[in-house]
């Protein structure tokens, strides 16, 4: 029984999905499909990478997992299956396994099936749908097409530690409006090395000095820091919406500055930002 997993930018109030699904269906008779979501912002791979990236890990061994974000295909941004930590990805090769996979896979391959329609406009459903199909029925990857021998890189950009501070980005707006950030708890840790520090959020606009375990650590409308289980730092207000409120957006700066000492200090040290 394949179990595919679908993740667009479609929105829910277009046909798209229910058409994929139906020509998945009729390939796959027992299918199990499971929406990821369709509610990813247009065209954004970055958003789209982040959460089949944290999602994808939970599926079992041999899932199918179909990525329709930006499927127009060019020489440069060619339609390709990606084997990966025993699963399968089927999407453009437009950056987004950067986001996704961090660079490392095991297996890639062009997608070299012809459409069953004369429209290369719905390539999710004229395409996907079907390699989907041949990859549940045990097909190899070879049947599929050439190797790629290697994926294109998408602007995953790293957090970057430097003197006595991280700075990094927010790479995620979830729906409650709270920023995930690029900043690992590992790196958090490695660069703090038991010091004080001060998250910074628009410049010196926004601070919070701890990490919490939970967000009613804080009271309502607090800011709050916390690592979550994507293993990132992840900054919110409890039961308010920071993004929204504070006119946070994709990609706005982070910092956290590390200091000996009090807060004074290291301002006048410069160290803080």
């Amino acid at each position: 029984m394949a179990i595919i997993t679908l993740t667009s930018d479609w929105g829910t109030t277009d046909y798209y999905a229910a058409a994929v699904k139906g020509k998945i269906l009729s390939l796959l008779p027992n299918a199990v499909i499971v929406d990821v979501t369709h509610n990813i912002e247009p065209f954004n791979i970055a958003q789209a990478g982040f959460t089949v990236k944290n999602c994808y890990k939970s599926f079992p061994e041999g899932t199918i997992h179909i990525i329709a974000v930006e499927t127009i295909e060019s020489c440069e941004h060619p339609h390709v299956v990606v084997k990966a930590d025993g699963q399968y990805f089927i999407s453009t090769d437009n950056g987004i396994f950067s986001h996704i996979l961090d660079g490392k896979y095991d297996e890639a391959v062009y997608i070299d099936v012809p459409q069953d329609t004369d429209f290369f406009t719905f390539a999710t459903r004229d395409r996907y749908a079907k390699v989907a199909a041949m990859i549940a029925n045990g097909e190899p990857l070879s049947n599929i097409g050439a190797k790629r021998d290697s994926l294109n890189v998408g602007g995953a950009f790293c957090a970057v530690a430097k003197g006595n501070a991280i700075e990094g980005v927010v790479m995620h707006i979830d729906s409650y409006d709270n920023l995930i950030t690029n900043i690992s708890k590992e790196m958090f840790e490695t660069e703090r090395r038991g010091r004080n520090f001060s998250i910074k959020v628009k410049g010196e606009l926004y601070t919070v000095e701890e990490i919490s375990d939970s967000y009613l650590d804080v009271d309502v409308v607090d800011l709050v820091a916390i690592f979550g289980t994507h293993g990132f730092l992840e900054l919110a207000l409890n039961q308010a919406k920071l993004a929204s409120l504070c006119g946070i957006e994709q990609g706005s700066t982070i910092k956290v500055v590390f200091y000996d000492g009090n807060e004074d200090t290291a301002a006048e040290s410069g160290l803080l930002f």
